[in-house]
């Protein structure tokens, strides 16, 4: 096939075309219970394209192919417009992410009081660069454009946090914060 499309958008589109029995994956009844749940406010179950994404998201952590196809097949759309939202929004994952996503604002505001500092620290402090996952799985670190919050830069959201006014020593005490809550939960 000859497009201009991403090689993983085409393998999606081709999926989409065989019969739904041949590819795996599946919704659990509780997300499909999620995802009627918010299609109740809508007109049909095919108006909450990105609440079912979020909503698979939050069980699994991540979108795989799988489970892009599984959302597609129960709201009955072809898994090439789901894969165009799952794209188009930053806050949807298409590969496993770290257990804690650091959204890191690269603002022009935030980059005036210093946020490529702070990413150069984080990266040092973790290891990481953006876009990748630390070694312990705990935390993936994302640059993003803008958080809105450009009065209090530099900002990083931090799960469903936002943090303001930022130094290395609050990103230090942040990041301590969480591997201490995922030590806590580490059974031992």
């Amino acid at each position: 096939m000859s497009s201009l499309l991403e090689p993983e958008l085409i393998e999606v589109m081709e999926k989409s075309n065989k019969d739904p029995e041949e590819l795996s994956g599946t919704l659990t009844d509780e997300e499909k219970r999620d995802i009627d749940k918010e299609a109740a406010h809508y007109e049909g179950k095919s108006s909450v394209v990105l609440e079912a994404l979020r909503i698979v998201q939050k069980h699994r952590g991540w979108i795989s192919d799988s489970s892009l196809q599984a959302i597609a097949n129960y709201l009955e759309i072809p898994a090439a417009q789901l894969e165009g939202v799952a794209t188009y929004y930053q806050l949807i994952f298409r590969q496993p992410v770290g257990k804690e996503v650091i959204y890191l604002c690269k603002s022009s505001s935030c980059w005036i009081m210093g946020c490529d500092q702070l990413q150069k620290h984080i990266s040092q402090r973790l290891q990481i660069e953006p876009g990748q996952t630390s070694a312990d799985g705990i935390f993936t670190l994302l640059e993003t454009p803008c958080l809105g919050d450009c009065d209090k830069a530099p900002v990083l959201m931090l799960g469903d946090e936002m943090y303001r006014n930022l130094n290395e020593s609050a990103i230090d005490a942040l990041i301590d914060k969480k591997k201490q809550v995922h030590a806590d939960k580490s059974p031992d």
